[in-house]
């Protein structure tokens, strides 16, 4: 069966930057499962897995256009600390969620001085190019469970 949009795909990958440094990897755990088609994965890689199949391994470039797009000196802002009383342990790296005009974000601590905290809005990947390396578990149909929830269920079922 070939990869295509309602199929649940299970599979392995390590993502890599241009340079080959291991950013992450499943390969060591359990394998990804998604429905095709639903926007989960990157454009670029869910391009690539289209009509795969099976026992399929491939590497595959993705363009930081076709990830997680490029980077966004406007998503970089200086802020007071005091918007963000009431948060303990507020430190460089930390991960929030942030009220914008466009919604709810997450943004990451990038620096601290004083009474004021540096935030970043871009994704961590924004304005890197990736390499895949994927090896295809299995392609399914989608229950219709599993295409009404928009996720794969496990072999118990929906645990939601």
């Amino acid at each position: 069966m070939k990869i295509a949009n309602d199929k649940v795909v299970i599979m392995h990958y390590a993502v890599m930057d241009k340079e080959e440094n291991l950013i992450d990897s499943s390969y060591d755990s359990q394998p990804l499962a998604f429905i095709h088609g639903t926007g989960f994965l990157i454009p670029g890689l869910e391009d690539a897995l289209q009509d795969k199949q099976q026992g399929d391994t491939f590497v595959v470039d993705i363009a930081a256009d076709d990830a997680y797009g490029q980077r966004h000196d406007g998503l970089v802002q200086t802020v007071p600390k005091a918007l963000f009383a009431g948060i303990d342990d507020l430190d460089v790296g930390m991960q929030l969620r942030a009220q914008t005009d466009q919604g709810e974000q997450t943004v990451i601590v990038i620096g601290m001085e004083d009474d004021q905290i540096t935030v970043d809005g871009n994704h961590p990947l924004a304005g890197i190019d990736l390499k895949f390396d994927v090896e295809i578990i299995e392609v399914r149909d989608a229950t219709s469970e599993e295409l009404a929830h928009g996720h794969v269920h496990g072999e118990g079922g929906c645990e939601h």
